[in-house]
């Protein structure tokens, strides 16, 4: 009997990666900022991450099993688990365990669920929970405790971020850039911040482990950071009594933790790489602009989120030829 030639449809090889694979991966990339985040805030911030981490796969079930009223459930992809992280990383490790628990309601039921679940949102589900909890909650939101408080969760010891005494210094308080630790003191993370953004060094160890096992590429992180370099840098050496050197931009605030871990969410960023580079240069110079003239010190959020919104353009104008297209001249 004469073999059957069987034709299907492409791809016709095919690959190991998976969304659960990719989630987790990402997930195993954020141990080193967590751990760093345990050992500054100690009880606080295990009690923020495990609030937020268990709300939102909560939330993700209770939404797709009663509203949704799907057969499978999805909180075992991985995506709800990297939400809830990637929200307690963005808060402060004395926030009331209510308002994450609002946080989390917001990020999965409206900033996920809302338009279908994964792979249909247009805005990063955690951003949108960051930035509704900032708005609605903003004195609870910006109280930072001081690193090195390990017993304690309510009854902190807070103190002003280094994003603002940046902000001071812009306006107009001489004495602000005085106050600032070093570069080297905030590389490591040893300053206020919400738990998951104090130590660049941590999260670039994060990076490194992505682009190895490649699920990100360089492009997005790394025309973020160049851009907020060059801008930064540019306002530093125009006037340095005001605007801070662009290593403590680098080092400060939410940019690592956005420009590696949130901006680059498959979903909601640029499919080619010319893409990613536009997408990645409009966030840094929105990121600076925020920072310097905007009401908020951080910038970051605001960025990622207004550049979400601007990602099926920027798909549409960087859209790749087809195969066996010709080129005009």
């Amino acid at each position: 009997m004469a073999n059957k030639l069987i034709v299907s449809l492409s791809p016709h090889v095919h690959g190991n990666d998976s969304v659960q694979k990719n989630m987790y991966g990402v997930i195993i990339a954020l141990v080193p900022a967590l751990l760093v985040s345990f050992y500054m805030f100690g009880l606080g911030a295990v009690i923020v991450t495990l609030t937020s981490v268990i709300a939102c796969l909560f939330f993700e079930w209770a939404i797709t099993k009663f509203i949704l009223k799907r057969e499978r459930t999805t909180i075992m992809d991985g995506s709800a688990a990297l939400t809830g992280l990637l929200l307690a990383f963005n808060l402060p490790s004395n926030l009331p365990l209510w308002i994450i628990i609002i946080g989390a309601l917001v990020a999965i039921g409206i900033g996920k669920m809302t338009f279908g679940g994964l792979g249909c949102n247009p805005f990063n589900p955690a951003l949108v929970g960051r930035i509704f909890l900032l708005i609605s909650f903003p004195v609870q939101m910006t109280s930072w405790p001081v690193a090195g408080q390990l017993g304690s969760y309510t009854d902190v010891e807070t103190a002003a971020t280094p994003l603002a005494l940046m902000k001071q210094a812009v306006h107009g308080n001489a004495d602000a850039l005085g106050q600032l630790p070093d570069a080297f003191s905030l590389f490591l993370g040893n300053n206020p911040g919400c738990i998951g953004e104090i130590s660049s060094l941590a999260l670039l160890l994060g990076l490194a482990y992505m682009l190895v096992k490649k699920i990100i590429t360089w492009h997005i992180p790394v025309s973020i950071l160049a851009t907020v370099f060059v801008f930064s840098g540019l306002m530093h050496l125009a006037n340095p009594a005001v605007y801070a050197s662009p290593f403590t931009h680098l080092f400060t605030g939410g940019l690592m933790l956005g420009a590696i871990f949130m901006a680059t969410d498959y979903v909601t960023s640029p499919m080619t790489h010319k893409g990613m580079i536009i997408y990645g240069v409009a966030i840094g110079f929105l990121t600076v602009v925020i920072r310097l003239f905007g009401a908020y010190p951080e910038g970051m959020s605001f960025a990622i989120f207004i550049m979400n919104a601007f990602t099926p353009l920027i798909n549409t104008y960087c859209k790749p030829k087809r195969f066996g297209e010709v080129v005009k001249k």
